[in-house]
């Protein structure tokens, strides 16, 4: 019985930084180890890189995609600046090898002064960034309990864009992540090839109410991030022949 409990031990994220006082503004310098039993474990490589790293405010209002390096010890380092105070979430996204694709949330806590940033978050479907007018079409009819489709167009110059426009960027045309404004619920979405559509993928949300939504994706050798705010409504529990469980994958 006693070996029991390490047959699935799971795998745990340590994060230290230095230094110890996270200050707004200032660099940081953080370390983070994936271990299992106390040991660290080998990473495999997906989609270009052994760990992606998420992080957001407490607000959703901030967005940070990095990605920690490799070093000789298995630990990854990542110098990074928090641009105000207050909680911002670390959503570490890996795969060890051998084992599944894993998703890790981590809390900091920095000091310095917060954003006042109380208004309530209202549905956003369209976002404009460096020129390019990125629109989530289907963005009105987000639901649970089903296979969710995400069709996203982008314009340039009143011309729409294909996905041959587009270039791949960490081994997908995007990259799309959903967080959920209570509870921090989190998904990594990869997109896929769909012809009407230059950006879409496909995902499974569990839990409805209002997500916060960044997608990044690669024109002319500049990735741009796209952000949108959701309301996602339960839907009918039905069998769409769909498997459910890979909501933070493809």
């Amino acid at each position: 019985m006693g070996n029991q409990q390490h047959i699935s031990a799971e795998f745990q994220v340590k994060l230290t930084n230095s230094p110890q006082t996270v200050e707004a503004g200032k660099s940081v310098n953080l370390k983070f180890s994936i271990e299992q039993d106390g040991q660290v474990v080998p990473l495999d490589v997906f989609h270009e890189m052994k760990i992606h790293l998420l992080a957001v405010d407490e607000d959703l209002t901030w967005f940070c995609h990095a990605h920690p390096v490799e070093q000789k010890d298995g630990i990854f380092t990542l110098t990074q600046v928090f641009p105000h105070g207050g909680k911002f979430f670390l959503f570490a996204d890996f795969k060890p090898s051998g084992a599944e694709q894993t998703v890790k949330k981590l809390e900091i806590l920095v000091k310095g002064k917060t954003m006042s940033n109380h208004e309530e978050i209202s549905s956003k479907l369209v976002s404009e960034v460096s020129g390019y007018i990125i629109t989530l079409e289907n963005g009105s009819n987000f639901k649970t309990n089903r296979t969710q489709p995400l069709e996203v167009s982008v314009e340039e110059n009143g011309k729409k864009m294909h996905q041959s426009d587009l270039q791949q960027f960490l081994g997908a045309f995007a990259h799309i992540v959903m967080i959920r404004k209570v509870g921090k619920e989190f998904l990594h979405i990869h997109s896929i090839s769909e012809r009407n559509y230059p950006i879409y993928a496909e995902t499974h949300i569990e839990k409805s109410g209002i997500y916060r939504m960044w997608i990044q994706f690669k024109v002319a050798q500049q990735v741009h991030i796209a952000d949108f705010t959701v309301e996602v409504t339960e839907g009918k529990p039905k069998d769409d022949g769909k498997n459910p469980h890979h909501a933070h994958d493809h």
